[in-house]
């Protein structure tokens, strides 16, 4: 890429549209559309109608049966945006708060460089994702024989991080983002006259028990050592001033980085619930869904993406023991088939003020400062796994 002022001013133009045409969940359409252009346009021969709107662009070089996967989420969310800028949504209540719009054009960009750039010998599987935002467009994909149709040996994934300075890299090893697990907390007491509450059972008091009982499993249950967060964040009741309700559902979330704590907090959740409510002569309806997995990153895979990374970066911006986040990534659920990492780029901080603000706010963009070293990050880590007469 001899003109990196023209590529740049390309790869913003591209993440630009994407912007102005947010698709959400798997009801893409135009953003599989464009990046199956652009790809076919490289030479980069692309599948598509895997887990339902995701697509793969294949790559090979040279004779090698090795083979690397690089993966981004082209989803966006159901958010109504207030930013000024001249390329905002165009679709009224969908927006891209979380920078997919970017990841979408940084892959695109890695493709184009080693496409014309790197000299390798194997394969690379570009993955495009849809339905990230919900949790099902990585399970989509995997049911739809992802990894059999394309038998990709490892696999790798980045995500912009407002927080982060622009120029700076970070990732670990073992868990790097969590698990999210959904509860519904059914309670069916007595209503009654708020006036006379002992002729009825009242649910309002036995959920406010069991939301103080929850928040014991972690300070008491779980080894202080390792990380879960129980966080109920919605109550809901059908009574009313002078009416104590008959029932009350109490929603909530779950995270956790460690596969045997998400059972804990499930196992424990389940007997309080339904301890206090047989207690108080209530009925209790218990549901407890994995949206999730925590995204695990690999050791020797790990270490892979920070060798790149020094290169791209330089070693002193690349942090390769970072804290990990309770925020969840369904890129969790293609480590847990085949080895690979996730890493974090920096979008951003309060310092220069670009980037800053936080992912799935209302004015947030991606940085398209960072476009370059994303797309130079995923070519280096392609072409060094698929190194020539390497093992």
């Amino acid at each position: 890429m001899s003109d990196l002022t023209a590529f740049h001013q390309e790869l913003t133009a591209w993440r630009h549209y994407l912007h102005t045409v947010p698709e959400t969940e798997f009801d893409l359409v135009k953003t599989p559309d464009f990046v199956a252009e652009k790809l076919q346009a490289m030479g980069i021969t692309v599948y598509r109608g895997i887990g339902k709107t995701g697509l793969v662009g294949v790559l090979k070089k040279g004779t090698s049966d090795r083979s690397i996967g690089l993966r981004a989420d082209m989803d966006a969310l159901d958010i109504l945006e207030t930013s000024t800028h001249d390329y905002v949504s165009k679709t009224k209540g969908k927006m891209h708060a979380c920078g997919h719009d970017g990841h979408t054009a940084t892959l695109l960009g890695a493709a184009q460089l080693l496409q014309e750039n790197y000299d390798f010998d194997g394969t690379v599987y570009f993955v495009f994702q849809p339905d990230e935002e919900h949790g099902q467009g990585a399970r989509a994909m995997i049911a739809d024989g992802l990894f059999e149709r394309f038998p990709m040996q490892e696999i790798y994934g980045a995500h912009n991080m407002p927080g982060i300075p622009v120029g700076k890299f970070a990732t670990c090893v073992g868990g790097i983002m969590g698990s999210e697990d959904n509860f519904i907390i059914r309670i069916r007491g007595k209503g009654t006259h708020a006036a006379r509450p002992h002729m009825g059972k009242d649910p309002m008091v036995i959920a406010a028990e069991i939301i103080t009982s929850l928040q014991t499993i972690v300070s008491r249950n779980v080894d202080p050592s390792l990380s879960a967060v129980i966080s109920c964040t919605e109550i809901h009741t059908d009574g009313v001033r002078n009416v104590i309700p008959a029932n009350v559902e109490i929603r909530g979330d779950t995270r956790s980085y460690d596969p045997e704590v998400q059972a804990l907090l499930e196992k424990r959740m389940r007997i309080i619930c339904n301890s206090i409510c047989a207690m108080h002569e209530a009925e209790c309806e218990f549901i407890y869904t994995h949206e999730y997995s925590p995204t695990v990153n690999h050791a020797r895979e790990t270490a892979y993406a920070v060798e790149a990374a020094n290169q791209v970066f330089g070693s002193e911006n690349v942090d390769p023991n970072t804290l990990p986040m309770m925020t969840s990534e369904d890129f969790g659920a293609f480590l847990e088939k085949v080895p690979g990492a996730f890493v974090f780029i920096g979008n951003g901080c309060e310092k220069d003020g670009k980037g800053y603000l936080p992912l799935h706010n209302s004015s947030y963009d991606f940085n398209d400062d960072i476009l370059i070293t994303g797309a130079k990050f995923f070519a280096e880590l392609a072409s060094r796994r698929l190194l020539k007469n390497s093992q």
